[in-house]
């Protein structure tokens, strides 16, 4: 009965010794590796600056989108203020105000006679 509670004992000891000599291996299996997880580490800070980048140029591009959107409302605005002012009925308008005035007539074309 001591033999079999002795071997038990045995055992056991040898299993605990067991589990660190895996924390040792472990340990060389990290330090062996180490390269290839530094290597990792670089590969995951450059997907996550990609990212960064992407979304900011994302932002720019909306900004930019909204300035052009602004602009071309701007654009067809003036068009129209300008179609609006070079209406002849504007036209009379404003030149009514400075003492012209337009006729009712066509213009008369006056045509000079050459001299030979």
């Amino acid at each position: 009965m001591e033999l079999v509670a002795l071997k038990k004992k045995n055992y056991t000891m040898a299993k605990k010794r067991s589990a660190f000599n895996l924390s040792n291996l472990t340990l060389e299996l990290v330090l062996k590796n180490l390269p290839f997880f530094l290597f990792l580490g670089f590969l995951a800070t450059v997907y996550i600056a990609s990212a960064h980048y992407a979304e900011r140029n994302v932002r720019q591009i909306q900004m930019m989108q909204k300035e052009l959107k602004e602009l071309r409302w701007y654009y067809m605005s003036l068009q129209a203020e300008n179609m609006y002012n070079s209406k002849r009925s504007e036209i009379a308008d404003r030149v009514r105000e400075e003492g012209l005035r337009s006729f009712g007539q066509s213009p008369k074309i006056i045509v000079v006679p050459e001299e030979e």
